[in-house]
């Protein structure tokens, strides 16, 4: 898949609803689940024949960045927490939590050295965020991608809602962890 041209076009109305806004200068720092821009200056906008083709041929390493809700330090005794299920573009790693617009500085340094275990430390290897239609999360990711010096950063904004509306395989994510890749990584 060729980074020559900027983007793919992106429809008009967002999936979650209204049109589509104008690209912020800077993070999505609240409303994360609402409707994004079509673009984001700097990066390639994937649709999902092309999201699905750089998976296929394994061209780009498609990164999922849903964020995660944290079990809560203060649950009563005996409350029973379930950790949210997730199905992701099979073979990608999930990078939780790392799509906010502001990040802890732990947080940070994960998603930096988790880029860096990610890509060999190859910064002009493709990369692509994705996490579901109308998510700031993935936007977030790829902008701060780009401001970390990676060259080729793609979004693909439709993210999962997109892919199984194509009736493209999902499989069970788990969260990604710097000391054990997933198997199967692209």
């Amino acid at each position: 898949m060729g980074w020559t041209s900027p983007a793919v076009a992106a429809p008009a109305e967002d999936a979650v609803a209204g049109p589509t806004p104008p690209e912020p200068p800077d993070y999505k720092m609240d409303g994360y689940r609402s409707p994004t821009p079509a673009t984001l200056a700097g990066a390639r906008v994937l649709d999902t024949a092309a999201a699905e083709a750089a998976w296929r041929d394994k061209s780009v390493l498609l990164i999922d960045v849903m964020p995660r809700p944290e079990k809560p330090a203060n649950l009563p005794a005996g409350t029973i927490w379930r950790d949210h299920a997730r199905d992701h573009i099979p073979g990608t790693p999930w990078l939780v939590n790392v799509g906010y617009g502001k990040l802890s500085p732990d947080m940070s340094r994960f998603f930096a050295d988790s880029l860096t275990a990610l890509t060999g430390g190859d910064k002009a290897k493709p990369i692509a965020f994705y996490c579901r239609a109308a998510c700031w999360m993935s936007w977030n990711a790829a902008k701060r991608a780009m401001e970390w010096g990676y060259q080729r950063v793609g979004w693909y904004p439709e993210g999962t809602d997109g892919w199984e509306a194509a009736e493209l395989p999902l499989e069970p994510a788990t969260p990604y962890r710097l000391d054990t890749p997933p198997a199967g990584a692209r």
